[in-house]
């Protein structure tokens, strides 16, 4: 059995999103946003994984704005995240809990635009 790892979820009709554990499997990540995985870094060791189709998805609402500018990508990341959102820490190619506070989120959300 898997183990289980504390994340934040951002779901489109939360202002903020909650801190909660869930199951570090892909099926349970695919299966919390609504299908195909995509993980975006937003730091250098924070992910989020979002639905991949998202955007084309008639039945997905926009959620946030993204900004994130890592040096280390080489080049900026500026989005809207549609659906819903797991924020995680990375550890090479394994997600682990997530590295940012719950206050730090907030702040990140108030910085890039809310929905």
């Amino acid at each position: 059995m898997a183990g289980k790892i504390k994340v934040i979820i951002k779901r489109p009709d939360e202002k903020y999103g909650h801190v909660t554990h869930i199951s570090n499997t892909l099926e349970n990540f695919q299966r919390t946003v609504g299908g195909p995985i995509e993980t975006l870094v937003i730091a250098q060791d924070t992910l989020l994984i979002v639905n991949e189709e998202g955007k084309l998805r008639e039945d997905f609402i926009p959620n946030f704005k993204i900004w994130s500018d890592i040096p280390a990508l080489g080049f900026p990341v500026h989005d809207v995240i549609y659906g819903t959102a797991v924020v995680v820490g990375a550890d090479g190619e394994e997600f682990t809990d997530v590295p940012i506070g719950f206050d730090f989120w907030q702040e990140l959300l108030l910085d890039w635009g809310n929905y």
